[in-house]
């Protein structure tokens, strides 16, 4: 009998860099699994059902719904998007770790389902740097830039309903970071029962 692996959600404004976090964390710990996405929007050209998103209609997504299927969803733009809890599940009790990147909402939905995640907020240092890396990308316009600003500022309320905050100052230090907290969940007490039970059995 296996323990199962860690369900590690991650968040946080536009530009925080929790992406290129989480794709280190990837590499470092080879039995991460991101989780994939249900959507009913068309695939794009390039993207494959199964590996980018599971693709589906709305009448399907809404069947699912009623049956609890999701850890959590949202409806963008006329279109579903969530969590499929069956393959998370599957990953965890086979001793694999999952990885979600979803925003503040859809966190506090998988934390409702399944409080014993680890949940993770990624952050810049400050406002003014925050706005320099959003500006630095060259893909919004100053619509969009003040928007997201003043959506960062909003989801700072909630950073307590998370167990970790990573300051991310530093790429090489945020990353540090994020790899101890998944070494030192790795090693909780509460998640190694069955394998505390068995160092145990080497004593008797």
């Amino acid at each position: 009998m296996k323990d199962k692996g860690l369900l590690l959600v991650v968040s946080g404004p536009s530009g925080a860099g929790k992406g290129t976090i989480c794709n280190a964390l990837r590499e470092k710990f080879p039995n991460i699994h991101y989780s994939i996405s249900m959507t009913t929007r068309q695939s794009r050209t390039g993207e494959v059902d199964g590996t980018d998103y599971y693709f589906t209609t709305n009448r399907h997504f809404e069947e699912l719904l009623q049956e609890d299927a999701f850890l959590e969803h949202a409806k963008v733009y006329d279109h579903y998007y969530g969590t499929p809890k069956k393959s998370v599940f599957a990953h965890i009790d086979e001793g694999n770790h999952v990885m979600l990147e979803i925003d503040i909402q859809g966190a506090m939905q998988v934390k409702k389902k399944y409080p014993q995640g680890v949940f993770i907020y990624v952050v810049p240092p400050s406002k003014a740097v925050l706005e320099e890396r959003l500006r630095g990308r060259k893909t919004d316009s100053e619509e969009v830039i003040a928007g997201r600003l003043s959506k960062a500022r909003q989801e700072l309320d909630w950073i307590q309903q998370y167990d970790y905050v990573i300051v991310n100052d530093d790429l090489h230090e945020a990353t540090a970071r994020a790899e101890a907290i998944v070494l030192a969940e790795m090693c909780s007490v509460d998640r190694n029962g069955c394998r505390i039970q068995q160092i145990q059995n080497m004593y008797q």
